[in-house]
């Protein structure tokens, strides 16, 4: 019998020397300090990455979530693109290592960010910033967590989120990956990798595969998506997700939401933190702006 969480541990250790490996986009970013935040045992999360911007007593605040599939990663990933963030919008940025499976399938992570995201409405003095200004996003498997946490935040009521980033998001897990080589991708060795990797990690993230279809796992596939908070929406053309987030962007856009919608051709998932740079500097500078609208003013976009 498979030890799942050995095999998963075994997996991330490879990944991790494996992405030291790897050249990151835009190696010359702001140097600004940030500091590791101690929230309090009562916090979701105790310890938060906290990016603060120069100039501003008490910011509003985006919260970042990292990708790797629900499986790999943590905060230290995006520590330099939060650095660029808080530096570039004016904003405090959270950056959140959120539990991980297969110790922690679904719905773990999507309930603890929620939480977390409620918290800091609630709360955002500890941590020095205006929790009445909040806006959360993430990349790949982060930005699926931060359209589920939307889609909670809607159905509770609370707490107002006044923007959501969806970079390169899985959106549908409902779907194999290997069912989405279609079209530009197809013959494309990334998104062929990404498929492989991609079946894996929603077996370990999704141990009964009929979740697939709820909201919170695939919310490309919720059954409304109007009243959710202002939306912007990034897509890789070669990207086997593109598909997905593309129709993530029009279904949101139909029901009434604000929404912005950048496609960036002929780039593969993960390009704004791998390249290349040209595309990764201006979707870097896309969220920048979005994030900068929706919690820079008190009063709000």
């Amino acid at each position: 019998m498979i030890d799942e969480h050995a095999e998963a541990t075994a997996f991330r250790a490879g990944a991790a020397r494996y992405a030291a490996t790897q050249p990151r986009a835009l190696p010359t970013l702001p140097s600004g300090t940030s500091e590791v935040v101690d929230a309090g045992a009562a916090a979701p999360v105790r310890w938060l990455h906290l990016y603060r911007p120069a100039g501003s007593d008490v910011p509003g605040v985006f919260v970042n979530l990292h990708g790797g599939g629900f499986v790999l990663g943590s905060a230290q990933d995006d520590d330099p693109y939060c650095r660029l963030l808080a530096d570039a919008s004016g904003c405090a940025v959270v950056n959140v290592d959120y539990l991980l499976a297969p110790e922690h399938p679904y719905p773990a992570a999507v309930h603890q960010i929620y939480d977390l995201l409620e918290w800091i409405a609630e709360h955002g003095r500890v941590l020095g910033v205006d929790g009445s200004r909040l806006a959360v996003g993430g990349h790949s498997a982060g930005g699926n967590l931060a359209a589920a946490c939307a889609l909670l935040a809607r159905r509770h009521g609370r707490p107002l989120l006044r923007g959501v980033v969806v970079d390169y998001a899985p959106l549908d897990l409902s779907t194999p990956p290997a069912d989405k080589l279609v079209g530009a991708v197809r013959d494309d060795p990334g998104a062929q990798a990404l498929a492989a990797a991609g079946a894996r990690f929603n077996s370990w993230y999704l141990p009964d595969p009929a979740n697939g279809t709820d909201e919170l796992a695939s919310p490309v596939l919720a059954s409304d998506l109007a009243g959710l908070p202002p939306t912007l929406v990034l897509t890789a053309e070669r990207d086997l997700l593109c598909a997905e987030g593309d129709r993530y962007a029009a279904r949101l856009s139909a029901a009434g939401v604000p929404t912005e919608h950048a496609v960036f051709p002929g780039c593969g998932h993960g390009f704004t933190h791998g390249g290349p740079d040209e595309h990764a500097a201006a979707a870097w500078e896309r969220m920048a702006a979005f994030v900068r609208r929706a919690v820079g003013g008190v009063d709000g976009p």
